[in-house]
């Protein structure tokens, strides 16, 4: 495996990680979504929306975990690269759009991960096609 697919796969599993916790905290307390992403309209968020977007999350983070085990599954790849897609969008359009959330740390930390992640998705790409040597292929041309 190449070493950007290597890389690539820890940074997947580090934002599922992060998603789970984040998952975890949705459920707790609904007040850190009013605190940390919806700053722009607190009293919209309630416990349902805190659930479902709990819920979204945690979606999230298998698809991302379950890419990050085995990546060379193209379609988990691009669905994988879909739910970064999606979480830029939603950001963006609740910051831009919707007006619900401010340029905080909270907003900015999910918008900055969605793309790197969108710009890392994108460049593996080209890493996918590659086939792993084989061992024995390489003791081959050795002899």
């Amino acid at each position: 495996m190449s070493r950007f697919l290597a890389v690539l796969r820890s940074w997947l599993m580090m934002v599922a990680i992060i998603a789970a916790g984040n998952t975890l905290q949705s459920f707790r307390d609904h007040s850190f979504l009013s605190d940390k992403l919806y700053t722009g309209t607190p009293s919209l968020v309630n416990g349902l929306q805190a659930r479902t977007f709990g819920i979204w999350t945690l979606l999230s983070s298998i698809i991302r975990c379950a890419c990050a085990i085995d990546i060379r599954n193209k379609t988990l790849y691009h669905i994988t690269l879909w739910t970064f897609i999606m979480a830029l969008a939603h950001f963006v359009s609740e910051v831009w759009l919707y007006h619900t959330a401010h340029m905080t740390i909270g907003v900015m930390a999910p918008l900055m991960v969605a793309s790197f992640s969108i710009l890392g998705m994108l460049i593996g790409f080209q890493y996918l096609d590659v086939q792993p040597e084989s061992p024995t292929s390489s003791a081959k041309k050795r002899n």
